[in-house]
């Protein structure tokens, strides 16, 4: 699953973009989910504004990311919403087991693995915001709101290496780079791709929005033990 930043320049059009805070959140379960599936679709389609000819293509290929990600165990999707959606972020706990670290080139940092079999680390695999809205702190409030919710330690996503804007986005909000991992690209029917260098991202969170005993000075380990690895 690679994270997605979605979201053009704030206040299209030359109107004032709507300030984060005037944005509503809220949360919504797996059946919630599937019932706006398709308005979320729409939102994202005027969010990354694509080529005419690619619309249709992309609108696919989000519903098919956001499907698979609803029949995950403990998915979870946040909307934004003023009059209507103004942006959304989802994800999944990551598994117990690793999978989500599959092909990082290196080792996975010890305190990473660790908070990762307990069950403490939260993926985000897509954020979408309106370009009508102030695009970056919705976004970064969205995230924040998302791993807050599900008391994760350890915040987690995979951003395609290409996605400049997205990498310096996730970076700017404190989230460190662990390394690289290889992925296979969207299916395609006609015509497959070769695989995407992703890199994989964490976010060790303060004890002010994780739960549990992660506090100021397990935190400040385990950003040493990923600045060493």
């Amino acid at each position: 699953m690679t994270a997605r930043l979605r979201g053009g320049p704030p206040g299209g059009g030359g109107s004032a973009p709507i300030p984060a805070h005037a944005v509503r959140l809220r949360r919504l379960n797996r059946w919630q989910a599937e019932a706006v599936r398709e308005d979320l679709a729409d939102l994202y389609v005027e969010c990354s504004r694509p080529r005419a000819s690619h619309e249709h293509r992309d609108r696919e290929a989000f519903l098919r990311r956001l499907t698979s990600n609803i029949r995950r165990a403990g998915f979870a999707l946040l909307t934004a919403e003023v009059s209507a959606f103004a942006g959304c972020a989802y994800g999944f706990p990551v598994p117990r087991e690793g999978t989500w670290w599959r092909g990082l080139d290196g080792a996975l940092p010890e305190s990473v693995e660790q908070l990762t079999a307990s069950g403490r680390v939260f993926a985000i695999t897509e954020i979408v915001v309106h370009h009508h809205t102030d695009g970056q702190d919705l976004a970064r409030r969205l995230q924040e709101r998302l791993l807050a919710d599900h008391h994760a330690s350890l915040g987690a996503t995979l951003v395609d290496q290409a996605d400049a804007p997205a990498c310096d986005a996730f970076l700017s909000w404190g989230w460190q780079d662990i390394g690289a991992i290889r992925r296979p690209s969207e299916a395609t029917v006609l015509r497959p791709s070769p695989p995407v260098l992703l890199r994989a991202l964490v976010l060790p969170l303060s004890p002010h929005t994780a739960a549990g005993p992660l506090g100021p000075a397990r935190v400040a380990e385990v950003r040493e033990g990923i600045r060493r690895s």
